[in-house]
């Protein structure tokens, strides 16, 4: 070849975060010594965060096809669900962890607008966001803040661009002290012979970069994320990217509108590792080649090189290649939308990505060879069981002594953070922008969208217990995939798949990569029992600070839909005199729950039983029970477990309850433990025999529990609560301790 090269050391490849092992496989690669921008895009390419070298053997034992699947995860930017009447639901969950631990307002918005470029550049408009969110305990001196600037910079994002936050889920514990989760989940929905496939095809066709210009901001955003978190971390704000949520706006209206037209072959957005990732990720797809000449890229820096303009990570870009002669309608739309269009490059038929500058090449590296998949590394590492989950599994909770009184038990668990409302934090999120949203705001197990232009609706929920998954990983991510699927059902969708995001620490310790494993075998079993694909998601490593690891994590975002929008289900009690019932049944479910990490400061224990079979017949019930009109609330059992449950479904009715039942288990165990596949119901006296047919008809154990009324939270003689008490405490300890 006719270049100039700088050719590039092992010395330089270790310090760019590659190994010994792959510094070889490049040369092996090549054939001689990479350049380096060839290293610099190898580095990028081939770090955790691009490749999933440590997790792609893993993430292959999810099931990812089923009779709605229309994209495959893996196969483009996010999956494909098709939902009927020519239309697909698309959804993804990714994190942005480490930029938020640094600057988490930046952190978490540009991970919000990362995810909605993921939907949108698939041709789908987003209709809602979700987030997971992961914080330290509450008297951390930085808990109060990151939890401050995270969620500004999600509201911040959100509301600016035009997309509903309609659900999330806020957790507090001591291992995300120093390293705090941030997960953003999207939502969107395409027509389906109007998808964008992210494939550069047909050798000649011109390349564009469209959107924001080029700056430093974001280099080596991806390294960054595939390391612990230290106080090294903190001199690497430069790794965190600047967002413009009014810029994004405006590409996502301008790529809608070209997708509209002939002209489009195919489009990428520009995440992590920027403009290398997209140049190399879409060749790759499509089975061709690409040629980047970077002097044409419009930046908003002087003096940048090569270098530095492959590996940047400026927001709101995208790479979009055009079909040959129809620049001039591209440019058109482009020019309407206040946008840049940069012509940078054409598709090639050597399936090499070229990079060119001053009219030499700086690199020429197969575009398999970099992209997840291809020729990039895959690991498969080494996992040994904790020794201290013994001691952990085996804690029996039955020998702890009652609380002395009842209702200051359940007080203390209504002000607990992890219970506790977070209305101060979904009150800062317009879940009402866009004019589609039918439930969100805590209102309901799930929020719940209008499809426009149709009587369909989306119910969706992010979920994970990280307490459960730190005893016993494989029935806690079950468990977690189950959460979320009772979610949905209980506001009246069916379950039709999932996205995750999986969070754990440092891959290289055996011990960490045990939860790993098993919480993927565990997401694999729930998704096979309720017949569902893993549509794709984000693996996030090395979650792990000088204090150690954060528990693992692994979220489950799920998607269900309802074909009449109407017939969603809230939470909040309704009608006095309308019948409470338990469906499924309560067990001595105390182990890893939030009664003992409240009340007797303990996580241990086993976590609720897994009775697959009986959370699938729930969730085949719950929908059912909405569609037909049978129940006008419906609030599945999780943290806190009845007495809980019960509560928050009198305080979002703003109505007390009188529930007289009787009881077999201990009275700790019948108010507090979190016990699965269960939920609680309200209905009509006229529709008790309704709901008596089909439960029986399902195989699910049903109970009267007690009616809808009054100004009190009752529960036989054990509770007795005001309900303006109990909300005085639910609605601001929260805020009040974090002094927000």
């Amino acid at each position: 070849m006719s270049s100039v090269y700088s050719p590039v050391s092992l010395d330089t490849a270790l310090s760019h975060g590659l190994t010994p092992q792959e510094y070889e496989q490049i040369l092996e690669i090549l054939g001689r010594t990479p350049t380096f921008v060839e290293l610099g895009i190898f580095s990028a390419m081939w770090s955790e965060h691009c490749s999933y070298k440590n997790s792609i053997l893993e993430l292959k034992r999810f099931p990812k096809s089923g009779k709605r699947v229309l994209v495959e995860a893996g196969e483009e930017n996010a999956g494909l669900i098709d939902i009927g009447d020519g239309l697909a639901v698309c959804f993804k969950i990714e994190s942005h962890n480490h930029p938020s631990a640094i600057e988490p307002f930046q952190g978490a918005a540009t991970g919000v607008g990362g995810i909605l470029r993921d939907i949108f550049s698939m041709g789908a408009r987003p209709i809602a966001c979700l987030n997971s969110l992961r914080f330290g305990d509450l008297s951390h001196p930085r808990t109060a803040q990151l939890l401050d600037g995270v969620v500004r910079g999600i509201s911040h994002y959100g509301n600016c661009f035009g997309v509903p936050t309609v659900g999330g889920e806020i957790y507090f514990d001591p291992s995300y002290n120093e390293n705090p989760l941030v997960n953003a989940m999207a939502v969107g929905v395409v027509e389906v012979d109007k998808i964008i496939k992210g494939a550069a095809t047909g050798a000649g066709n011109p390349v564009f970069v469209v959107g924001s210009s080029t700056g430093r901001d974001g280099i080596h955003g991806a390294s960054f994320a595939s390391e612990d978190l230290s106080e090294a971390s903190k001199e690497k704000r430069p790794s965190v990217q600047i967002g413009d949520p009014f810029k994004e706006k405006l590409l996502l209206e301008a790529s809608l509108e070209l997708a509209r037209t002939d002209a489009l072959v195919g489009m990428q957005d520009m995440g992590a590792a920027g403009i290398c990732c997209s140049c190399s990720e879409t060749p790759a797809r499509g089975g061709t080649g690409l040629k980047l000449d970077v002097d044409k890229v419009s930046r908003r820096e002087s003096s940048m090189n090569a270098y530095e303009i492959c590996l940047s990570e400026s927001q709101e870009r995208m790479l979009v290649i055009l079909k040959k002669g129809k620049e001039h309608l591209a440019k058109d739309i482009f020019s309407k939308w206040d946008l840049h269009a940069d012509e940078v490059g054409v598709v090639t038929d050597d399936k090499l990505f070229t990079i060119l500058e001053n009219g030499n090449v700086v690199g020429q590296i197969p575009a398999d060879s970099l992209v997840l998949g291809g020729g990039a590394p895959q690991n498969r590492r080494e996992h040994a069981r904790p020794a201290h989950l013994d001691a952990l599994l085996s804690f029996d909770p039955t020998h702890l002594p009652d609380p002395d009184d009842w209702n200051e038990a359940l007080l203390a668990l209504l002000k607990s953070p992890n219970i506790a409302s977070r209305r101060f934090v979904f009150e800062q999120y317009d879940h009402t922008i866009g004019a589609a949203t039918a439930q969100g705001g805590g209102a309901s197990d799930a929020g719940v969208v209008r499809i426009p232009g149709t009587q369909k609706g989306l119910a969706m929920s992010v979920d994970c217990n990280s307490r459960y998954v730190s005893v016993d990983p494989r029935r806690g991510a079950a468990l977690a995939v189950l959460e979320g699927a009772r979610n949905v059902a209980c506001a009246g969708a069916i379950p039709v798949g999932i996205t995750n995001c999986l969070n754990f620490a440092n891959p290289m310790k055996p011990e960490n990569y045990y939860f790993f494993h098993e919480s993927v075998t565990g997401i694999s079993d729930a998704c096979v029992a309720l017949d569902i694909p893993v549509t794709g998601g984000n693996v996030s490593f090395y979650n792990e600070s000088a204090s150690g690891p954060v528990r693992p994590t692994p979220v489950i975002g799920m998607v269900g839909v309802l074909e009449d929008v109407s017939h969603h289900v809230g939470i909040g009690f309704k009608e006095e005199g309308d019948f409470i019932a338990l469906l499924g049944s309560i067990g001595p479910d105390l182990g890893c729950s939030e009664y003992l990490a409240v009340y007797h400061n303990v996580v241990a224990g086993a976590p609720p039983k897994l009775d697959l079979e009986a959370n699938l017949r729930l969730i085949r019930l719950l929908p059912e029970l909405a569609k037909q009109g049978i129940v006008r609330s419906a609030h599945d059992l999780s943290e806190g477990g009845l007495a809980v449950a019960v509560s928050e479904c009198s305080l979002a009715g703003n109505i007390g309850c009188l529930l007289t039942f009787p009881w077999k288990e201990q009275v700790v165990n019948t108010l507090f433990a979190e016990s699965q596949a269960c939920a609680l119901v309200t209905v009509s006296h006229e529709q008790w025999p309704a709901l008596k047919r089909a439960a029986e008809e399902h195989v699910v154990p049903l109970q009267m529990l007690g009616r809808v009324g009054g100004e009190l939270i009752a529960i036989n003689d054990w509770i007795t609560l005001p309900l303006e008490l109990a909300r005085d405490l639910y609605d601001n300890s929260l805020a009040d301790s974090l002094g927000l």
